[in-house]
């Protein structure tokens, strides 16, 4: 049986650091004309979302959606040489990606809030971009409630494939409890990498299936999105080389 394995981008495979911060404050003002006076929280939430209520909280309106996702878009683009050189890649990404590209058990994409080109954008800056299939998944760029997001992608991918997916063969992998939320309430198992700001207390708590400290093992990672461990529990951190790839 085939497994649809989708990725969640930001602090689960990857830091994209100040370039991935300055998207929205570039954003505003390339909309606006103005520097923004505050910020909103992004954790685990689509970039519409977080622009639109950048946008509100400043009192602007008339601004599309298209409009805010081409200034986004041009906004990473603009940051892309800080991006290579102030992002990172987590240890075990690429080593997980790889492994899960060539197993013939797993179809992998995203599941994302970011906008899709920002979502190639990342990945390329790391070398994980020819990893999965970008047609396969869902982004920020198609809704803005990451929930909706998950049966999105099912669909998608099962046209693609040939297969029907569901929650019995869905597995989203997220670092934030709202990653872990959107699997929950769209139709996915979640296996939750504790490699954010949420602790593996906290990401059982609000459903995970299964918690990482990591994905540094890949055979811990492996063990999870198929299905073996027992729900409901955290994995043991594992030894890894100081450069995990």
């Amino acid at each position: 049986m085939l497994t649809l394995v989708l990725w969640d981008i930001d602090y689960t495979l990857l830091v994209s650091g100040p370039a991935g911060r300055s998207v929205y404050p570039r954003a505003f003002t390339a909309l606006t004309g103005a520097q923004p006076e505050c910020t909103v929280p992004t954790e685990g939430r689509t970039e519409p979302e977080i622009m639109a209520e950048l946008l509100a909280r400043h009192g602007v309106t008339g601004v599309s959606a298209e409009d805010a996702a081409a200034a986004m878009t041009d906004a990473l683009r603009e940051a892309d040489g800080e991006l290579r050189a102030k992002g990172r890649r987590l240890p075990g990404a690429l080593v997980t990606l790889a492994a899960l590209r060539d197993d013939p058990r797993a179809v992998q994409s995203l599941l994302t809030g970011n906008l899709r080109p920002n979502a190639h954008r990342k990945l390329a800056a790391f070398g994980l971009e020819e990893l999965v299939d970008f047609d396969a998944g869902a982004y920020g760029s198609d809704d803005p409630v990451r929930a909706r997001l998950v049966p999105l992608a099912q669909r998608r991918a099962g046209e693609r494939y040939g297969v029907r997916f569901d929650r019995t063969n869905t597995v989203l992998l997220g670092d934030t409890v709202r990653d872990v939320a959107a699997g929950v309430e769209g139709g996915a198992r979640v296996v939750a990498v504790a490699t954010g700001q949420y602790t593996e207390t906290d990401l059982l708590a609000a459903g995970a299936d299964a918690v990482l400290p990591d994905l540094c093992s890949i055979e811990r990672v492996l063990t999870c999105v198929f299905g073996v461990a027992r729900p409901g529990r955290a994995v043991p951190r594992q030894p890894h080389p100081r450069n995990a790839p």
